[in-house]
């Protein structure tokens, strides 16, 4: 049987819907004539940003095939769309022939793209000279450089940055408006009819972000602090450039590379890279030097973006020599990553040759061991990392781990049930910590080794284990956000769990997988066929399949045939019904006047993006405004987590008490957040652990499980993205909600919890059907 929530529709799974995370492209109108000022303009975007890749929409209508193949030589996310005159044909005053005006007609097609939230427009006779970054962060409005000759009251449209409330047809509408009565100028600066449209009102930004070459008569130099240099006028410096402007042609000029110039320039830049751009143009540049060391950032590129096999490709293709350890280390890195585990060995070996790489490459060999069930070989490299550098948290962590002292089993096998989980380590993170035991206590309230088998997801599930799991009653494989492609990735089945297919297809005991999440975040991708081909074959080999959001189970469903889409189920995570669950569980009589404050720090650019900055001042204002209501407080699930409490106080004088959940029992997590008043939280058991034990929740959104969970009990209002323009006023005001009559929300909070009990208890009967206990 299917058990849903009666309510509640299949949701919709966009990550950035979800999330509200914005998304930002650059634009630029671009013909043959000025195809030459946009490929300098592309090559100084790199240059003077080497850390910034959006999307670069190109809006065209005659771009020969070569052209556009150029174009794309010098940035992976190009969006070409073509366009006509024939939106423009009514227009009083156009002269179809004319480059600036057609160019302010088809700059006007921008306002008409819908796919971003953000929208920055570049002149092609522009080329970037500093950091673009204050132009990213910009979240409100229309903005641009007013005019320098014609007063305050003009835009200059050479640079636009355009928010979502402009890119609509409202907008659109006022815009065809105008242009068809011809109520405005078109001067030769092309922008007569925005500056119609808006008459001044536009967010005015610093000139530097578009100065323009006039200001430089008399052969000035360009000031330093120029951001964006604008070649305005008839003479461009592709076509011999004019008297009286050398200084800043010669600036332009630093950007006239050949691709080859161009590619080594980028990869020699100081600062952070961007992956994508690194591996755009370290590619072709290995090709054909055969340079190791640019492979070796361009495989450190593929292993951030989890493309693994690329990053095993890319140095292989070259010649390491055996004294140069960084590559060998990276080599191994990905190697392992794809399970070649013996060829990974081989290159830690080497790298641990050199001290500054040894440490890192000796944690490798550490993990290596311990994934393959040696804690003895695993303690010995570990050991020798920590010799090396005794800092080298990395390898203190391995120590840890392959030091540990097993429990010992004290069931027999056939009355044990083999759990496939994630066993956190002592200062994990708390809600990882946690789950396991939930998990058991949703089949009985033994969770020790009388009724259990523990298999870690993370060692690789060989012939032993394959003996000992068919040994049990059964296999529970869960719970938590197992389906996700980067954590201790493997190349043998791609998620959490290291399981050869082959070894899967010969388990004979009913496998119930159980609360299991799809956890990719917006932006992150899975490498699709080797994934899909193991969650086939789970699916196929369930006899249980119960996914923790209906966001989980559409995404599943989407990878599967079609008559394997009844078999995935709704089974919310057991610690969202915690109360239901603990033995002699009693509700606080009394609460603590507290409100918990959680932020994740994780992939922080996937959580962020651009907005880090505007977020923290945002969670600043909040905590003085929340400070009215109750103490506001930090709660760290890991040590990561603590880094808003660093932040708040460094950037905005804000100090808040710090509690280290990553320290804590099960007990503690569950007594501190049951004794809280409301918890806004941003990691998933952030709020999914204190709902379940009775405490009002309100979800910072970065990733979109929580929206599924939200979505799932029907509270989509208990979450606020990270992103929102008004994100502290939106916390105050659903906080004080929340609070105002505290008895009446937990006991909304009840009730919703009541509906995800009756799916679990559905559930449970199949369970025990199924596992014959």
């Amino acid at each position: 049987m299917t058990t849903a929530l009666p309510a509640t529709q299949a949701p919709a799974t966009d990550a950035h819907a979800l999330t509200g995370k914005r998304r930002i492209a650059f634009a630029s109108y671009v013909d043959e004539n000025y195809l030459p000022g946009f490929l300098t303009l592309l090559r100084s975007l790199a240059l003077s940003n080497p850390g910034v890749c959006e999307d670069f929409v190109v809006l065209y209508d005659d771009l020969r095939p070569g052209s556009i193949a150029r174009i794309r030589a010098l940035h992976p996310r190009i969006v070409f769309k073509r366009v006509g005159d024939t939106h423009y044909d009514s227009y009083k005053k156009g002269d179809q022939d004319n480059y600036l005006v057609r160019k302010a007609y088809f700059i006007l097609d921008v306002f008409r793209i819908r796919e971003y939230d953000t929208i920055i427009t570049l002149d092609t006779d522009m080329v970037v000279l500093g950091d673009l970054g204050e132009l990213l962060r910009l979240r409100e409005g229309l903005a641009a450089v007013p005019q320098f000759f014609y007063g305050q009251h003009k835009l200059n449209s050479g640079l636009l940055v355009i928010q979502r409330e402009y890119l609509s047809d409202e907008f659109c509408a006022k815009v065809d408006r105008c242009g068809r009565t011809g109520d405005y100028e078109l001067d030769k600066h092309d922008q007569g009819i925005l500056n119609a449209v808006l008459d001044g009102d536009f967010v005015r930004i610093d000139p530097r972000y578009n100065f323009v070459k006039r200001r430089l008569s008399g052969d000035l130099p360009v000031p330093e602090d120029t951001a964006i240099l604008h070649f305005t006028g008839r003479h461009k410096p592709w076509q011999g450039g004019e008297a009286g402007y050398s200084q800043a042609e010669d600036r332009w000029r630093e950007f006239e590379l050949s691709d080859a110039d161009f590619q080594s320039a980028y990869l020699a830049s100081s600062g952070g890279l961007h992956h994508d751009l690194v591996v755009h143009f370290g590619t072709p540049h290995v090709r054909r030097t055969g340079d190791v060391e640019v492979a070796r950032k361009v495989a450190a590129a593929h292993i951030a973006n989890g493309d693994y096999q690329d990053a095993v490709d890319v140095l292989s293709s070259v010649r390491i020599p055996l004294d140069e350890a960084w590559p060998h280390e990276v080599l191994g890195h990905a190697l392992m990553s794809v399970s070649r585990y013996e060829e990974a060995k081989a290159q830690l070996l080497l790298a641990t040759a050199a001290p500054n790489r040894a440490a890192t490459a000796y944690a490798r060999l550490a993990q290596m061991a311990w994934v393959h069930g040696d804690n003895t070989e695993s303690l010995r490299h570990a050991t020798a990392g920590i010799t090396v550098d005794p800092t080298h948290r990395s390898s203190r962590l391995w120590a840890q781990r392959a030091g540990a002292v097993p429990s010992q089993e004290r069931g027999s096998a056939e009355d044990q049930l083999a759990h496939v989980a994630f066993y956190m380590d002592r200062q994990g993170n708390a809600g990882d910590k946690l789950l396991p035991e939930t998990v058991r206590l949703a089949f009985g309230p033994d969770v020790t080794s009388r009724r259990w088998h523990s298999v870690h997801a993370h060692r690789l599930f060989d012939e032993a284990a394959l003996e000992r799991v068919n040994a049990r009653r059964g296999l529970v494989i869960g719970g938590g956000g197992l389906f996700i492609p980067d954590t201790m990735p493997n190349g043998n089945s791609a998620w959490q769990w290291n399981v050869p297919d082959e070894l899967l297809n010969r388990i004979d005991v009913p496998i119930a997988v159980f609360a299991v999440g799809f956890n990719a975040f917006d932006g992150q991708s899975y490498r699709a066929n080797r994934f899909r081909d193991s969650l086939l074959q789970l699916v196929e080999r369930s006899a249980f399949f119960g996914l923790r959001n209906h966001g989980s189970i559409e995404k599943v469903r989407a990878m599967l045939p079609s008559h394997l889409h009844d078999k995935v189920r709704f089974q919310p995570c057991p610690t969202t019904v915690m109360r239901q669950l603990v033995a002699g569980w009693q509700d606080p009589v009394q609460r603590e006047n507290t409100i918990l404050i959680n932020a994740a720090y994780d992939r922080a650019g996937l959580r962020f993006g651009h907005d880090y900055g505007y977020f923290l001042a945002q969670m600043a204002q909040a905590v003085r405004d929340l400070g009215k209501l109750a103490e506001v407080q930090c709660v760290a699930h890991s040590l990561d987590d603590e880094k808003i409490a660093f932040d708040l106080r460094r950037e905005h004088g804000i100090s808040l008490p710090v509690i280290p959940m990553y320290d804590f029992d099960n007990d503690q997590i569950r007594e501190l957040y049951a004794r809280t008043k409301l918890v806004i939280g941003m990691r998933g058991h952030a709020g999914m652990i204190p709902f379940g034990v009775g405490t009002p929740v309100i979800s910072l959104i970065s990733h979109p499980k929580m929206a599924y969970f939200l979505r799932d009990i029907e509270r989509p209002e208990w979450g606020v993205s990270v992103h929102d323009r008004h994100l502290a006023a939106r916390l105050v005001e659903r906080a004080s909600d929340l609070l105002a009559d505290h008895a009446k929300t937990v006991a909304d909070v009840h009730g919703r919890q009541q509906e995800l009990w009756k799916v679990t208890e559905a559930n449970a009967a199949d369970l025990r059907v199924i596992l014959g206990s």
